[in-house]
């Protein structure tokens, strides 16, 4: 195994594709993006919950059968039994789903040594024991305190378990993250790990994936609030306005129409 795979790869190194998203609210949130580089994430995404009233489009919420899930050489695995996540706890009754994303969304790794590393962890791959080089995203901590208190967070990678979940559980040091989803929980669609919301148990209406990747969530556009790579000098900002970020706002009972158009 190559030890890079082991990290989110949303398009498969032996399927490498160009991802053209065709879907209008796909290119809206690219060139939106690339247009506000110094609007940080924390800003965009409460955005995205605020007092707007747009009827949802149609869609099969989480009823019915779940679709089937391909494999990587083309073939249909047998779909779960279940969804992906358990039932809501109570705490969590009301609040609104976010599924956020880990690499380049919440913290950057790499296979080579980076000198200001906040975590460095041990992966064993192939009986080899490698190490993987952690920068979290400016305001990790705090933005992920302040989504704990407001919805029920679930954290979704692309990337393999043996390293997420270790980076998780020096990241969450809070117990944010209500459920963790990895690799094998995605849908291999034309070469890509695609993270199929649908999935989830959870109603679409209610659900948003903060994701720096198109291709993760090209299934459901709409619900998506892409957002640059957790590098960038921009990001940083200043205290004042990641503060002002985190102040209440009304949320409508529909996320469609917010965050497509904002971010």
């Amino acid at each position: 195994m190559d030890s890079t795979s082991i990290i989110t790869q949303v398009t498969n190194p032996k399927e490498e594709e160009i991802i053209s998203c065709s879907q209008d609210k796909v290119s809206q949130c690219n060139i939106s993006l690339k247009k506000q580089r110094n609007r940080n994430i924390f800003s965009s995404l409460f955005c995205c919950f605020g007092n707007y009233n747009v009827e949802p489009p149609s869609s099969n919420n989480n009823t019915g059968l779940l679709p089937p899930l391909v494999e990587e050489n083309g073939g249909i695995q047998k779909p779960p039994a279940k969804y992906l996540l358990p039932e809501v706890i109570v705490s969590d009754y009301g609040k609104k789903c976010v599924v956020i994303d880990l690499d380049e969304t919440l913290v950057h790794s790499s296979f080579k040594p980076i000198s200001n590393a906040d975590f460095i962890v041990p992966v064993e791959i192939d009986g080899t024991v490698h190490q993987v080089y952690v920068l979290k995203r400016p305001y990790v901590d705090e933005f992920l305190q302040k989504m704990g208190e407001l919805f029920e967070c679930v954290l979704f990678t692309a990337s393999l378990a043996k390293y997420a979940d270790p980076v998780a559980d020096l990241l969450d040091q809070w117990g944010v993250f209500k459920a963790r989803l990895f690799r094998e929980s995605c849908v291999f669609h034309r070469g890509n790990y695609v993270k199929d919301l649908s999935r989830l148990g959870r109603e679409l209406n209610k659900v948003i994936i903060v994701d720096n990747s198109p291709a993760s969530y090209i299934f459901h556009p709409e619900n998506a609030l892409c957002i640059f790579p957790s590098i960038d000098k921009n990001e940083k900002g200043n205290k004042k306005q990641n503060e002002n970020a985190f102040k209440p706002r009304r949320y409508s009972e529909s996320i469609y129409g917010s965050c497509a158009v904002l971010v």
